[in-house]
């Protein structure tokens, strides 16, 4: 069973920085970073296969954030730079052993952590 933790949610100021850490991802093949807010969907916004460490970014974040492993703490991370309000939301890491339905799609992925809130003000 995958237990997954989010942590280091906040609120920060435009052009400010997050680092969140998703703990428990050390089995996981895939893992991604997804975010919500109320009345619209989930968004795949990053996603690594673990084994060759491949990344993968949502447009609306490439070149702002970037999702690593530290395998050795057992824990996901995406760093966040250049936030703005678009980006306020609750963030969700995920972990899944494939992805058949495409590594943005929520119902590729099986586990499901709490999710951290992200607020940035202008």
């Amino acid at each position: 069973q995958v237990h997954l933790v989010e942590s280091g949610g906040g609120s920060v100021q435009t052009g400010g920085s997050l680092r969140l850490s998703c703990a428990g991802t050390e089995s996981a093949t895939w893992v991604a970073w997804f975010r919500q807010t109320p009345g619209k969907e989930r968004e795949g916004i990053a996603a690594v296969y673990t084994p060759g460490d491949s990344t993968d970014y949502a447009d609306s974040v490439k070149g702002r954030f970037t999702i690593s492993q530290d395998n050795a703490k057992k824990t996901t991370y995406l760093q966040m730079n250049s936030l703005n309000p678009e980006d306020t939301a609750m963030y969700y890491c995920a972990a899944a052993g494939s992805v058949f339905w495409g590594r943005f799609v929520p119902k590729s992925y099986t586990y499901w952590g709490r999710g951290t809130q992200v607020t940035v003000s202008s």
